[in-house]
């Protein structure tokens, strides 16, 4: 006898089982990674993303088939992870639209929700690409629809949707280049042919099953903000101004003419975290210190102080730590800025520039919508600038600013923690308007260049490079640019080819696998071959990539 329609619990248990399959297989997805570096996270995200859904599904207990799929909805806009994960939700939020008002759903119900989750998925990404999971989702809408017309059976159509959807997945690689090269399907793609063959098998079944919390072998991440602990600060005043800088014939006898430099080598003497920026008679310093009086002292050599700002940072990380923000009495101030990075020493780089919340988090570790949502409520602003500084938290950040109603989200789009950097340098002088400030953040965003070291986990063969697991990859601005054997050949390699287009500031950050004393040797090739150039070095403490640099 065929199954002629569902109500909301045959749906909450298809989410459950569509949930498992995909988290049992996490690992499958994370591997189709189409660069072999080890921080393929689809499988992770989308895990994250449709286990979200699911309980809330459980949660809502209802036989309202309308209700189960808003809930589902509502847990996957609140859970979604990644590119992926944000897309999936899209997609469980159109499914949800299309069953408005249905206590229960028959097969051409089940073809208008398909239809209105494609829909819905393809108007939330800017610029679609085919060979996605956008299009298998097109392809599950289009089966449903063309098997609907003559099929009742919601089993018979669903073995349709799957056996269209599988047949698509196999053709993505003829869709992007970059899947043929790699000889992988779309891992977002298989993801949805997974939670697919879940949901059939719940149909085959009169059973209940508990959802599977996590894959095998998988640790949980744990998301938050970056802790600060007062007495892991080494320099604790924060100093910020500006120097006006007078005509040379007013300076003082024996002194240099040259503030920029002389304040660049002078800096590093007395502190850390050195910015100087000369700019239109202007002098722009920032530098954690112990002795806030010497930097000023010192800058006064050439010209006026205006803008002065000094934060003890120890008393900040103190209260910051003691302090929930959402539940201040004070007056919100006009501007916030969350930013998201991986490693204690970019944490704290970024809470230094100005952050007001930093959460840990980054490629293989991505933030949830909702952990985006609350750090944004924790800081007591109007305005929340958001820095994902990865291209797969961009479009989570966007989900988030749109659950969180009592404050404007701004999300500059950057892909890297060098952009970040130089969004909040930008940031560091103010500006008379927030538009001008977001304006400012992606001009300086757009001067800069990228690069990583990291090493490969598989064998490939990828834009005519052969690449051997263990082999270290050099990363340039989102492309492998060379393959090397050794880091230390990688590094100067990665070096020499970011600068062949010159640059005023080369900025080293070392992490996982690297060591302060490697970094200092790099500084050293680098500013032999380029005398001209500005060198910063920061420990970072990244995971992943053994190396991070930038160039402007």
């Amino acid at each position: 006898m065929g199954l002629i329609s569902i109500d909301g619990k045959m749906l909450k248990r298809m989410f459950v089982c569509g949930a498992n399959e995909v988290t049992e297989n996490t690992a499958a997805l994370n591997a189709l990674n189409v660069f072999p570096v080890p921080d393929g996270d689809t499988g992770t995200n989308m895990g994250h993303t449709v286990r979200a859904a699911a309980k809330e599904a459980i949660a809502s207990a209802t036989p309202n088939i309308s209700a189960t799929a808003n809930a589902a909805k509502n847990g996957a806009l609140r859970g979604a992870r990644g590119n992926s994960g944000v897309i999936l939700s899209q997609l469980f939020r159109g499914f949800a639209k299309g069953l408005e008002g249905k206590t229960v759903a028959n097969a051409e119900d089940f073809a208008v929700a398909l239809a209105e989750s494609s829909r819905m998925a393809y108007k939330a990404v800017m610029k679609p690409k085919e060979g996605t999971m956008l299009t298998i989702g097109r392809a599950m809408a289009e089966a449903a629809h063309e098997i609907a017309l003559d099929e009742e059976d919601i089993r018979e159509c669903l073995k349709f949707v799957i056996e269209k959807s599988d047949e698509m997945l196999a053709k993505t690689p003829s869709m992007l280049p970059a899947l043929k090269q790699a000889g992988v399907v779309d891992s977002g793609g298989m993801g949805i042919v997974f939670f697919l063959k879940g949901a059939m098998k719940a149909l085959e079944t009169k059973e209940d099953v508990p959802l599977i919390e996590q894959a095998s072998g998988e640790e949980e991440a744990v998301v938050g903000g970056v802790t600060i602990n007062p007495d892991d600060i080494k320099f604790a005043y924060c100093t910020e101004f500006l120097v006006e800088l007078c005509s040379n014939s007013k300076l003082k006898p024996g002194f240099s003419q040259n503030a920029e430099e002389t304040l660049r080598s002078y800096l590093p003497t007395i502190g850390d975290s050195v910015v100087v920026i000369e700019d239109a008679g202007l002098v722009k310093v920032h530098v954690h210190t112990n002795n806030p009086g010497k930097a000023m002292e010192k800058a006064l050599q050439f010209g006026m102080l205006l803008n002065i700002k000094i934060d003890n940072m120890k008393a900040q990380a103190a209260e910051i730590a003691a302090t929930d923000f959402s539940k201040s009495t004070e007056p919100p101030k006009e501007l916030g800025i969350v930013a998201v990075v991986a490693g204690q020493g970019m944490g704290e780089l970024f809470v230094g520039l100005g952050a007001d919340y930093v959460i840990e988090g980054g490629q293989s570790m991505n933030p949830s919508a909702e952990d985006i949502a609350r750090a944004i409520e924790r800081v007591n602003a109007e305005n929340i600038i958001v820095l994902p500084n990865n291209k797969n938290i961009t479009l989570t950040a966007a989900q988030a600013g749109k659950l969180v109603k009592n404050k404007k989200v701004h999300v500059i789009a950057t892909k890297s923690i060098p952009q970040g950097v130089a969004c909040m340098v930008a940031n560091a002088g103010g500006v008379s308007s927030i538009e001008e400030n977001i304006e400012g953040m992606n001009e300086a965003m757009e001067a800069v260049h990228s690069g990583q070291i990291t090493q490969a986990v598989r064998d490939t063969v990828l834009d005519g490079k052969e690449i051997k697991e263990g082999d270290f990859l050099c990363i340039y601005d989102g492309d492998i640019a060379l393959v090397k054997k050794d880091m230390k050949t990688a590094t100067r390699a990665l070096a020499d080819h970011m600068l062949k287009g010159g640059g005023d500031i080369v900025s080293i950050y070392h992490g996982e696998g690297a060591t302060e004393k490697m970094a200092e040797e790099l500084g050293k090739y680098i500013a032999k071959k380029h005398p001209q150039m500005e060198l910063e070095i920061y420990n970072g403490g990244q995971p992943l990539y053994s190396f991070i640099l930038s160039v402007e």
